[in-house]
């Protein structure tokens, strides 16, 4: 039986109509509508659609909403006086630097001048911290999405077995420290194997999970038997394996071998359609958080 398609489309205009609700109310009891600003530096293809796409949802959601864009040989400092600025800005809730920036540009430097407050990526220090201990306001978009999409599309992961493949600062890490809180949606059994872990090791856990997410950074790494009958199985991988002679654009595979492990599974995430529609807007939704916090209608 083939399992069921978990639609991340579907999912995230649900919770952009749940975040416009609370927008409104926003405006209309506390006088507050959510600030965001976008930096670009450089034109970048890949980054102006990306950032295109977060401003044009945000303008949706009723935000206040700035796109800021810098010519490629814009200086460290100039840039850090520009976040510097948005810190203090108090329209502004949540400050997102479009990566990659130009290789002049200390990208760690610059993520670290975000007032964690406004860091709506989730990408700072403290934030990573507050995360581990499960002190936080806002989640990491990737991972906040994927935990969404457990939560809608598959049930109540308590006690769960969740098996993550990959280990890096954007998915893999912040998946283990979210999904093991003691908190509603999480508190699950999570184990994280990674390129340090031998192959066999890694099949042995992955056929043991309920909940499988996978971001691995390799196509179709996972095979059909290596996933427990009825599992849950979140693809976060985009991978471009060729280019359509029909369409001329780029053909995608994620980092399960879909055709197999969607007759195995109970629930899964295709790609594309999956986990990606869910990125923008869980930063619309950590936008709304940190405006709340800023008023003082939730602790941060």
């Amino acid at each position: 039986m083939a399992a069921k398609l978990i639609k991340g489309a579907e999912v995230a205009a649900q919770i952009r109509e749940e975040l416009k609700k609370e927008v409104d109310e926003l405006i209309a009891k506390h006088n507050v509508t959510p600030g965001l600003v976008t930096i670009l530096v450089g034109e970048d293809p890949a980054s102006i659609s990306y950032v295109t796409a977060k401003q044009k949802t945000s303008h949706e959601l009723g935000f206040y909403s700035i796109q800021d864009n810098q010519e490629p040989d814009i200086t460290e400092d100039a840039l850090l006086k520009l976040i510097d600025k948005y810190n203090k800005d108090p329209k502004i809730h949540g400050i997102l630097i479009q990566l990659p920036l130009p290789k002049h540009i200390d990208s760690n430097k610059v993520l670290l001048a975000i007032d964690p407050n406004k860091d709506v990526d989730a990408f700072h220090p403290i934030n990573v911290g507050r995360i581990l201990i499960g002190n936080y306001v806002f989640l990491p978009c990737t991972p906040a999405g994927c935990q969404e999409l457990i939560n809608r599309a598959y049930g109540d992961p308590k006690g769960k077995e969740v098996v993550v493949v990959g280990r890096s600062n954007i998915v893999g890490k912040p998946m283990v420290a979210i999904m093991i809180q003691k908190k509603a949606g999480a508190n699950s059994t999570v184990t994280c194997v990674h390129t340090g872990t031998p192959k066999d090791k890694i099949i042995e856990h992955c056929r043991r999970a309920d909940i499988l997410i996978v971001a691995a950074g390799v196509p179709k790494y996972i095979q059909g038997d290596w996933v427990k009958e009825g599992a849950c199985v979140i693809d976060v991988g985009v991978n471009r394996i060729g280019i359509s002679e029909k369409t001329g654009k780029a053909i995608l595979a994620g980092d399960v071998d879909f055709d197999a492990v969607s007759q195995k599974a109970g629930f899964i995430t295709p790609v594309p359609g999956g986990v990606g529609p869910m990125t923008i807007t869980m930063l619309m939704k950590n936008t709304v958080l940190a405006a709340k916090a800023a008023a003082g209608l939730i602790k941060i």
